[in-house]
């Protein structure tokens, strides 16, 4: 029984491989996770109509950034597939390209704010949350036009397996967010309270904190020197081209999965404030459980990449399987509290003084979590076993996938509401369909292999100075 648990750990692709690559980034993303609990936190404390807002003027800032951050985050399959086929030569310039479309991306997204205030007006939202939207908005975009540089550079990071540098710097970002969503929300140590608008503040200017500190990281002399993280900085159509034939389906998949979510926010804050407001309160719970499987997630991508650059596609599928057993272990202890104890994670929410109003959105969160709880296992399987056929280079069919499902999930969420009139625990009901059936249908596609022969690089053959 020892050795076959000291083989369970010790092996190729085992326990130990994967939590020494999974736990910077668990960290780091419970650290984001930390960072939009308090967000949420305080913005309950302000007002719910802040609250209210948060969530549909979040949710479209991320659809504008969304397809070029899904092109420039999957960099980090091919600098795992360069890492491990021992070429670090054509990471910096890999890299580049990617950081090209993210300052490219920059001005694109400012350009957004006049059509953004013209899609939350027509959206139909109370007029009192509408224009809180809008403040949101505006002070997001200085931030997250950045984003996709920033998703660029750590990329470089996590693509050598380099979690330690992702989870220290992003722990810090979040940090900085916290310290200046509490200064600028609420007004203290000479900040201006701006409420919604001082949260969109406080996340832009943890996001610009991000990207410079990578940048000062990525250009040291070490990384110059084996990486050609300097001499990389060109435009290489060639290489570009590689990036948008597999990055680009991700992004679409990433919009249109953005854009089905967009839908289900401007139905349910149709049906009313508090609905909308119970909905944010749900989905920030549900990070708890999404962005430390999501850790796990980006841990599988990089080890499938990095065993298939090494022609190991048996290592590249004990990964995967590894981490959906730790995926599983970590996340039902949470579905079960989300069950038993909705109102104690809840009630950081709220305080003593609540009217009845102000109460009404952590009562209806604490039955959505029954939903969260549910889907849970299903997204985790989503997460790790998509994660792993886009690590081996198979985007086209996750696309596919997601988009389908996607516009059917958008389909039935409007039929429930407008035809059906089921309410928000109907939209509910269709969102909990949406994730299962992903879980499911990648799961039987990694099971089915072809992904075992596919590489996003070019065969050494091909290589290019």
């Amino acid at each position: 029984m020892l050795n076959r648990v000291e083989t369970w750990w010790r092996r190729p692709a085992g326990v130990r491989e994967i939590l020494v690559m999974a736990l910077p980034l668990i960290v780091s993303n419970l650290s984001s996770t930390i960072m939009i609990f308090t967000d949420q936190v305080f913005l309950a404390h302000y007002s719910t109509d802040a609250v209210a807002a948060a969530l549909p003027a979040g949710n479209l800032i991320y659809l504008a950034v969304c397809f070029p951050l899904g092109v420039a985050g999957y960099v980090s399959t091919f600098v795992a597939q360069y890492h491990g086929a021992g070429r670090p030569e054509r990471i910096g310039r890999v890299v580049w390209q990617a950081v090209l479309l993210g300052l490219a991306t920059i001005p694109l997204i400012l350009l957004t704010v006049p059509l953004a205030s013209a899609v939350i007006r027509w959206a139909g939202h109370p007029a009192e949350v509408a224009s809180l939207e809008i403040e949101f908005y505006r002070a997001l975009c200085w931030g997250e036009s950045s984003v996709v540089l920033a998703a660029a550079l750590s990329s470089f990071f996590t693509g050598r397996g380099d979690m330690w540098t992702v989870m220290i710097v992003d722990s810090l970002a979040a940090g900085l967010n916290v310290a200046f969503d509490y200064a600028w929300i609420f007004g203290h140590f000479g900040f201006p309270e701006s409420g919604v608008a001082g949260a969109g503040w406080a996340t832009s200017a943890a996001t610009l904190f991000r990207v410079v500190v990578y940048v000062t990281l990525w250009l040291r002399p070490v990384f110059r020197k084996k990486y050609q993280t300097l001499a990389g900085c060109r435009f290489d159509r060639e290489l570009f081209g590689r990036l948008l034939w597999f990055g680009a389906p991700n992004g679409l998949q990433y919009l249109i999965e953005v854009g089905a979510f967009g839908v289900f926010i401007v139905l349910v804050g149709q049906i009313g404030k508090n609905e909308l407001a119970a909905s944010n309160l749900a989905f920030n719970l549900n990070a708890l459980v999404f962005m430390p499987v999501l850790g796990i997630g980006v841990a599988t991508i990089t080890l499938v990449g990095r065993h298939l650059g090494e022609n190991r596609a048996d290592l590249a599928a004990r990964s995967t399987w590894t981490a959906l057993g730790l995926a599983v272990v970590m996340l039902l202890p949470l579905a079960a509290i989300y069950v038993l104890f909705p109102n104690a994670l809840l009630w950081a929410y709220g305080h003593a003084g609540d009217s009845t109003a102000d109460a009404a959105p952590r009562k209806l969160a604490a039955v959505l979590l029954r939903f969260v709880a549910f889907y849970s296992l299903f997204d985790a399987m989503n997460v790790i076993f998509a994660g792993a056929i886009k690590g081996a280079g198979d985007t086209r069919f996750a696309m596919l996938t997601t988009v389908s499902a996607a516009l059917g999930a958008a389909a039935f969420i409007w039929i429930s509401q407008e035809w059906l009139h089921l309410g928000l625990h109907g939209a509910w009901f269709v969102v909990t369909g949406w994730i299962s059936v992903l879980g499911v249908v990648f799961l039987l596609r990694f099971m089915q292999g072809s992904w075992r022969t596919m590489r996003v690089i070019e065969p050494l053959a091909g290589k290019r100075s």
